[in-house]
């Protein structure tokens, strides 16, 4: 309840993430019966890079402002700035789109998203920015309880995401870990995106050996870092842990990987890692 994203809107970690939630998205527009999009920790939906929040960590100056500037980008990783310059007037990148925002532009008006939030303030916001988009349905509620309300969804098919703010540190992933397995049971068709910080990577292995021995399929980590994951005083690195990846997806992901090992590391190119924890192999 403490963390507010706005002081992290932009960075590494949202470039990363909302990436791959762009890619899942587009994966799930390719058969044209409708879709629904589930995310357990919403946010406020959308950011203002320039405003006071923002502007006290900087940090979307190593993130989605340091993107923007290269060039020959993957299309993956095009598309996507092209959805964050599409809500900006200009050149100049203010307004940033949280994974709410990003996921109403690329839903079709047969998809549908709901979006759970808790903190008072940020479910405020994000009534008034989808108040005229019936698409988009709002619940201020624990996002780990209402999986087991809201799954599975009437369309059948659609995308959980899961991300947390980590408050609780490790034993948010034990969290995870249980809404996850009780959410597989009630829709094992879903796509799940589990978005994961890395400060030091031991301390995510437990993680990735319960995903593996879950008995969920096609289980793929992505896994980007700008600093060597030595320290637990800091951010290094972040990962997305996808639960039935789409067909073909990882293609994707090797594609970008590399590209923001190497533009967002800091002190030099940073390092990158994509596993197959679970499901047969090709």
């Amino acid at each position: 309840m403490n963390y507010r994203h706005a002081f992290h809107a932009g960075n590494f970690a949202d470039v990363l993430k909302h990436a791959v939630l762009l890619g899942l998205i587009e994966a799930l527009r390719a058969k044209p019966t409708p879709f629904c999009c589930l995310d357990t920790h919403a946010g406020s939906g959308r950011y203002l890079l320039g405003g006071e929040q923002a502007r006290k960590t900087g940090e979307a100056a190593a993130g989605v402002l340091r993107l923007a500037a290269a060039r020959d980008l993957p299309p993956l990783l095009q598309r996507y700035l092209d959805h964050v310059r599409a809500l900006n007037a200009d050149d100049a990148l203010d307004v940033y789109p949280g994974s709410p925002l990003l996921a109403a532009r690329a839903l079709r008006a047969q998809d549908r998203a709901v979006l759970c939030e808790l903190h008072p303030e940020e479910t405020a916001a994000l009534r008034a920015l989808f108040r005229d988009d019936k698409r988009v349905h709002v619940h201020q509620r624990d996002g780990y309880a209402a999986l087991k309300a809201l799954l599975p969804p009437a369309e059948k098919r659609g995308l959980v995401l899961i991300d947390p703010p980590f408050e609780a540190q490790e034993d948010e992933f034990r969290a995870i870990e249980a809404a996850l397995a009780d959410a597989w049971k009630r829709w094992p068709n879903g796509v799940y995106a589990v978005w994961y910080p890395i400060k030091l990577h031991r301390h995510v292995l437990p993680f990735h050996r319960w995903l593996a021995a879950s008995g969920m399929k096609n289980v793929w980590v992505a896994e980007l870092l700008v600093h060597a994951d030595n320290t637990p005083l800091r951010l290094n690195g972040c990962g997305m842990a996808i639960v039935n990846t789409p067909w073909r997806f990882e293609r994707e992901l090797a594609a970008i990987l590399p590209v923001l090992a190497r533009l967002l590391g800091r002190d030099g190119p940073g390092r990158q890692r994509l596993t197959r924890l679970a499901g047969e192999r090709p």
